[in-house]
């Protein structure tokens, strides 16, 4: 009953807390249904009637003493009920002008002594006790009413007083809600169309009128050019039946059709009779809501050109709009007679221009199922533009220009951040089907749409109430509110003075934004910038659930796009401020929690926006990473989580590590990984995985006691999302030598081997990786053999997973470095597998098993003979040197180099071109290819007259300024090579001319041996050679 009177009832200017009922048909319903309740309270509940109320309801009445009867000690000005409660004070005590009134039998009774001024005396009584429910039940009601009356009485209840209360309870919450149920339909027999409305729907389709294939209608006109002075053009007597014009419309593909407009909606009637060109009012079918509505019905051309025309339509919707804002401004201040009228004047949600938008009109965005395909495709051609012109935005653009020039400006800057991510792209939209079977929820909810959009604030206020009612989490009932055109007028509400309102519309407008449709309307009717803009209200409720909203629809990357150029990061940050004086608190104020909400709502959206790469750099600009580092050191693990994810988004970029190691978040990040909360968890070691890029963050994970509890974690395998987190985070730190001796002591490397099967490919990627990395010692590759993990890595070689596949060709190659694990390898045709990823399109797969096949070629028993077992396995290692990746050739290169050793697979390799392609890559500037290069040319000079056709394609040259490179790697490979390329007298000349000897002398005293040698060697056969020349000169 408390609800249904601070929302329902209508309350003069004082308002509910301190004003009275305005004498209004609503009110006086209300007042009826209350008084019916109490009037049959009596008998039919009758042990419920003795109940006694915890204070006494006490108000002016209008009664005497003399008018109680039977049952009453009564004097001159005082009347006591006889029936008291177990202190002795009566039930009932009238002392006049003042009665008290402790029982709902005593009400009862009361009601049926005052006949006629019942009415006035539930008047009164509401007026003086503005919260009725808790006087009867005490303080203890908020408690009271939740979720627990919904519980079966028996279940709870222990003693007899406390059941007659819960049940008392029970039924007062039934009241309240007929009263809302009941005042809402008295609501709605106020809503009707009028004059002015129909006035601008025929005058925007006589616009786009005509005999154009394109146009919408051929004509449409009114029967009558007389308008009387309320605006109809029905005659008098047709307008008390509440007809308002009469419009001959003739489509392009039917007939002239004969409409009546009338306040219950658009019908087709008689038509005009031949003989005397009069109306046949009779009405011929249904009633449609307006006449887009009925048109769109009775012509199919009609609704395939508007849809075409939809654009133009929405701009001249804006200036009808501009245009009818003046006046109703200028208007909005003037007295109107009558009570009623007066209230709907007053009440204008702090700006007159929202109240234009609340009344029900043509609906052009949510009547046309055009509008979500003019959508993507104006997308798709925009992302084909490129760069658009920028458009000027007015300082103050009404809503409608929002939904025009926001729009544009969200997609002008296209290809402004094409680094996004969009692992999460726009779904394709879909409306129900007109004759699909839909629930009754999705009917109730498109009338309550109806009071949004024509009601007062009350019935505003009252429909929002009853729409939470509903599961907003259903899409059904999502949908219904997004068809009949909702989201449009709760996105009004947004803009409107009037908290209330806000909040209703928010909460919302949070729960259907789950749903991916909405989000990307939501987006289009530029929703977005004004919840930006609340996010500087003084309210904080108001804060936090614009922050959620904002949170669930920037989900994709041109929202989260609109939520930076508005100017949303800024303030989402500022959010994170509001937390900051909780952090330490152990009992925190009822304000201190308000501002923890605030911040975590602000780190909610932050992780949303954080996924764009632009957003994340305007978070860093904001002052974003301070105080997410100070928000991490809180106990609040709701806050944790999107504090901790907004760090894992926006770690990827190196500035932010930099920013996380200086801010020493790595610490704390650590500490909540020992946390009972699985998905802080997950998400603090996603942040590390995330950081553990950088040589240090890993030093700092092992120095604050990460890696223990990651391994720990290892062994909790039904929350496949953490593993795979923490699968990624020591994947991640087993780079470092000093982190794998750790996780050997912790077991951690036997758990991994236990993980490679019967796993999902996030977590498959992530273990094949970590082994990988640890099989790069001795000691861990023989730990993964004798666990049994050779055979599980082999028979994931078959996958096609990218990710996947150069991970385990890495653990495989890694492996094949110890001579047993490569027998059980060639045993299980890992090699053929290996030789087979050489045709995967991906370059990194291709780099990753060449690297692989070099340890397998160089430890395996007969290798020579392997390699030749492989039909066109030699012809498609050489073809790969035509590639253009620098990684693929270096891998191919090494590959080559062990493939060569064997003299008849050089051979074969020669006769495949291997020679002129290796020449090619000379001119480099990468050293790792300059490395492996060099060192194929030198295997590949041991065969026939290589060495002679390296000089004649122009090899040598290049190969002599790899000796000036600084990677001593770089300097050995190259001696090796020309060394034995100076066996070729012409080779050794190139080489003199380009000045290579003054270059090998200064590698001679390398402390590399292999480099000396190479070095000596090569400059002795320019020597020699140069000896023999002068020595034929003189002969």
């Amino acid at each position: 009953m408390g609800v249904a009177l601070a929302r329902s009832a209508q309350w003069t200017a004082a308002g509910y807390e301190t004003g009275t009922l305005e004498i209004t048909p609503l009110n006086e319903s209300i007042l009826n249904e209350i008084t019916k309740f109490v009037e049959s309270f009596a008998y039919k509940y009758p042990q419920e009637a003795k109940f006694v109320f915890v204070e006494p309801l006490e108000w002016k009445t209008y009664l005497e003493p003399s008018a109680f009867e039977s049952g009453y000690v009564i004097s001159a000005t005082t009347a006591e009920s006889e029936e008291a409660d177990k202190d002795g004070h009566p039930l009932l005590f009238l002392s006049v002008p003042y009665i008290k009134v402790r029982s709902f039998g005593q009400l009862s009774q009361l009601l049926s002594i005052a006949t006629d001024s019942k009415l006035q005396e539930a008047q009164a009584c509401i007026e003086a006790n503005r919260d009725p429910v808790v006087k009867i039940l005490g303080p203890d009601y908020d408690e009271m009413k939740e979720d627990n009356t919904s519980l079966p009485l028996d279940t709870i209840i222990k003693d007899k007083e406390t059941y007659i209360k819960r049940k008392v309870a029970i039924l007062l919450k039934q009241l309240d809600l007929h009263l809302l149920n009941h005042s809402l339909k008295h609501i709605s027999l106020e809503i009707s169309l009028n004059p002015g409305t129909f006035k601008k729907d025929i005058e925007l389709l006589k616009r786009f009128s005509g005999k154009g294939e394109q146009t919408v209608l051929e004509s449409i006109e009114y029967t009558s050019d007389y308008e009387f002075s309320n605006g109809c053009r029905a005659p008098p007597w047709r307008q008390i039946q509440g007809e308002i014009c009469y419009v001959l419309v003739k489509p392009h593909d039917v007939e002239t059709l004969c409409l009546t407009c009338s306040t219950e909606g658009v019908f087709l009637n008689g038509g005009k009779t031949k003989e005397e060109g009069e109306i046949n009012y009779e009405r011929k079918g249904d009633i449609y809501k307006d006449l887009v509505t009925c048109l769109k019905d009775k012509s199919p051309v009609f609704l395939k050109n508007m849809s075409k025309q939809e654009i133009r339509f929405t701009e001249e919707q804006q200036k009808e709009n501009q245009i009818d804002e003046k006046p109703k401004t200028e208007d909005g201040h003037s007295s109107v007679a009558g009570s009623e009228k007066s209230k709907i004047e007053r009440i204008n949600f702090g700006k007159s221009h929202i109240t234009k938008r609340l009344e029900p009109s043509l609906n052009w965005r949510a009547t046309v199922d055009y509008k979500d395909h003019k959508s993507s495709a104006k997308d798709s051609q925009e992302e084909k533009q490129g760069k658009l012109e920028k458009s000027s935005s007015s300082a103050s653009p009404s809503r409608t220009q929002l939904l025009r020039k926001g729009g544009e400006k969200v997609e002008e800057t296209a290809s402004e951040s094409s680094s996004e991510s969009e692992e999460d792209e726009e779904p394709p939209d879909h409306r129900q089907e007109a004759n699909a079977d839909l629930p009754s929820e999705y009917w109730q909810i498109q009338k309550l749409v109806k009071y949004l959009k024509g009601g007062n604030q009350t019935a505003t206020v009252i429909a929002l109430c009853s729409m939470r009612d509903f599961n907003l989490a259903q899409e059904t009932c999502q949908l219904a509110i997004r068809d009949v055109g909702g989201l449009e007028v709760l996105i009004n509400l947004l803009d409107t003075d009037e908290v209330k309102c806000k909040i209703g519309s928010l909460k919302i407008l949070k729960e259907i934004s789950h749903n991916p449709q909405i989000r990307r309307n939501i987006v289009d009717l530029g929703g977005l910038p004004i919840m930006v803009n609340i996010l500087d209200s003084p309210h904080k409720s108001l804060k936090c659930l614009s922050a959620e909203t904002i949170a669930n629809v920037a989900k994709f990357k041109r929202a989260r796009r609109a939520v930076r150029q508005h100017g949303g990061i800024t303030k989402l940050v500022a959010l994170l401020d509001c937390g900051q004086n909780s952090t330490e608190q152990t009992q925190p104020s009822l304000y201190e929690t308000r501002d923890v909400e605030v911040a975590r709502c602000g780190a909610l959206a932050l992780w949303s926006c954080s996924k764009s790469h632009s957003n994340k750099e305007a978070i860093r600009k904001a002052g974003g990473i301070p105080l997410l580092a100070r928000l991490l050191k809180t106990s609040h693990e709701n806050m944790l989580i999107p504090v901790v994810g907004t760090l894992q988004e926006c770690a990827s970029e190196e500035n932010y590590r930099a920013a996380i190691k200086a801010e020493r978040i790595i610490e704390n990040l650590v500490k909540n990984l020992n946390s009972e909360n699985e998905q802080l968890q997950e998400h603090c070691a996603m942040a590390i995985y995330q950081c553990a890029e950088d040589e240090e963050t890993r030093d700092l994970v092992r120095l604050h006691g990460g890696l223990k509890p990651l391994a720990s974690l290892l062994n909790n395998t039904d929350n496949k999302e953490r593993l795979a987190a923490v699968t990624g985070a020591i994947w991640k730190c087993s780079i470092s030598k000093e982190n794998v001796i750790k996780f050997r002591e912790y077991k951690a490397i036997e758990t991994l081997v236990g993980l490679l099967t019967d796993q999902p490919e996030e977590v498959l990627v992530n273990v094949v990786g970590a082994l990988g990395e640890c099989c790069q010692e001795y000691e861990n590759r023989v730990l993964v053999r004798k666990c049994g993990g050779i055979q599980p890595l082999v028979n994931l070689l078959v996958g096609i997973n990218q990710a996947l596949l150069v991970n385990v060709t890495k653990a495989v190659g890694a492996c094949a470095v110890e001579p047993e694990s490569m027998a059980i390898i060639d045993r299980l045709d890992g090699v053929r597998l290996l030789w087979s990823l050489l045709k995967n399109p991906h370059p990194d797969v291709k780099a990753s098993a060449a690297w692989a096949l070099c340890p397998c070629i160089e430890n395996a028993k007969d290798a020579g003979e392997m390699v030749r077992s492989f039909v066109g396995g030699l012809e498609l290692v050489v073809n790969l040197l035509k590639s253009d990746n620098k990684e693929v050739l270096a891998s191919v290169c090494a590959a080559i180099t062990n493939i060569a050793k064997d003299q008849e697979n050089l051979a074969v390799i020669t006769d495949h071109g291997v020679v002129p392609l290796l020449s090619k890559l000379a001119n480099t500037n990468n050293d790792k290819l300059r490395r492996h290069l060099a060192e194929a040319i030198s295997r590949c000079c041991m065969w026939g007259r290589n060495r002679v056709a390296f000089g004649e394609h122009k090899a040598v040259a290049p190969l002599v300024r790899y000796l000036k490179s600084n990677d001593t790697n770089v300097h050995r490979a190259t001696a090796q090579a020309l060394y034995q390329l100076s066996e070729d007298a012409d080779n050794c000349i190139t080489m003199h001319e380009n000045g290579a000897v003054k270059l090998l002398l200064d590698m001679v005293g390398s402390p590399d041996q292999d480099l000396q040698e190479a070095a000596a060697g090569c400059i002795s056969n320019i020597r020699r050679l140069a000896l023999a020349t002068e020595k034929a000169r003189y002969n």
